[in-house]
């Protein structure tokens, strides 16, 4: 059993090997209970680029999130509003403009945590990713500077709405929405704050600039909350122990260990979509008001274990971020801040000298993952 196995069968001991069973089942296969279930990963960008395929109806993200965020966050919206928004939020996420953020945010937080290294000290990798992601998601939502139990405190409450979902969820229960709301809200009043000082130096001040609406960029903020924190947290410490298991030794281009570890890990390993017309998954019929399960793990897992000589081909690229008009628009600021830890991380000659598997949380993860430097 390989270590990332252990890691998903921490997190979903009854869900993970369902979905694994169901990868022998072929390409495309309906699963009473469960919706039309995709396997394949040409199949899978098929149905992410075909509009027909929607995340804002029944078994859709829209049934998860609408009821927290409200209709018109890009998690759940369709369309021409989907569009505009998005191409509204876009100038904020170019490569430049996040590569500055993290530099900006991570740098004396990369400082520290390199020294630590440097005099041998073992470090919790775990722990310092979620006080770094924690750091540049309050940057994002409008809270500036900030110390480390706050970045920590804002991390832990995210981590709280996350842990809501299960890979069998459909709804969040009456009391869910009110606690995430409750976590929500506060961002949002976060936001609201920074939007109304009217400063283009800040992520809200800049949306306000780029003609976002008040409760716009609230929405927005409470998104990139939920979705801009555990994917980075969770995947460094799990690209490290891939490295290290793997005897990368040194020499390997990070961009390619990066794509190669973001495919055996598979950062989003299910999406959902609702069908609105009627079409075909595959050579499944589906109809309106089907739900369709893209097993995204399924899909990357299928081209083999971790190998960093491997190229993947056009129908798996960043599969897991999404394809088409809803692939990731964080995916830059993912990226930037993936490669300036990675960067100072791999600087060391890292060995791993403990490790123990996260339970009960979304993306399978460690709950603790000590490094050192030989």
């Amino acid at each position: 059993m390989t270590e990332e196995t252990r890691l998903y069968l921490a997190a979903h001991p009854f869900a993970y090997p369902l979905i694994r069973l169901l990868a022998r089942l072929g390409p495309v296969v309906r699963v009473p209970g469960v919706g039309v279930v995709v396997n394949d990963a040409a199949t899978a960008r098929r149905v992410l680029m075909d509009p027909r395929f929607r995340k804002d109806g029944p078994g859709s993200p829209g049934d998860l999130w609408t009821p927290v965020l409200g209709p018109s966050v890009l998690l759940n919206m369709e369309g021409a509003a989907h569009a505009a928004l998005r191409a509204k939020l876009a100038p904020l996420f170019t490569p430049s403009s996040v590569s500055a953020l993290v530099s900006d945010v991570l740098a004396q937080p990369l400082k520290d945590l390199s020294a630590r290294l440097e005099r041998g000290e073992s470090v919790d990798l775990v722990h310092a990713m979620r006080l770094m992601a924690g750091a540049v998601i309050c940057r994002v939502i409008g809270l500036g500077e900030v110390s480390a139990e706050r970045a920590l405190a804002l991390f832990a409450d995210g981590e709280r709405v996350a842990s809501m979902v299960s890979l069998r969820t459909r709804r969040l229960s009456t009391r869910q929405v009110a606690v995430a709301r409750e976590v929500l809200d506060g961002i949002g009043d976060i936001a609201s704050t920074a939007y109304r000082a009217e400063d283009p130096s800040t992520v809200m001040g800049r949306m306000r600039a780029l003609g976002l609406s008040e409760a716009e960029a609230r929405g927005a903020a409470g998104a990139f909350f939920l979705t801009g924190t555990e994917t980075v947290a969770t995947f460094v410490p799990r690209l490290v122990a891939l490295l290290h298991d793997h005897g990368a030794g040194d020499g390997f281009d990070l961009d390619v260990a990066i794509e190669e570890a973001m495919r055996v890990t598979t950062p989003t390993p299910v999406m959902l979509r609702s069908v609105a017309e009627p079409a075909h998954v595959g050579a499944t019929p589906v109809r309106p008001g089907d739900r369709v399960l893209i097993a995204t793990h399924n899909c990357a897992r299928a081209y083999g274990p971790f190998d960093l000589s491997r190229r993947h081909p056009p129908e798996l690229r960043r599969l897991w971020f999404g394809a088409g008009a809803h692939f990731c628009l964080g995916y830059p600021l993912a990226l930037a801040e993936i490669r300036a830890v990675a960067a100072v991380l791999l600087r060391h000659d890292l060995r791993i000298v403990g490790r123990r598997a996260a339970r009960g949380v979304l993306i399978p993860t460690y709950e603790h993952l000590w490094i050192r430097a030989a």
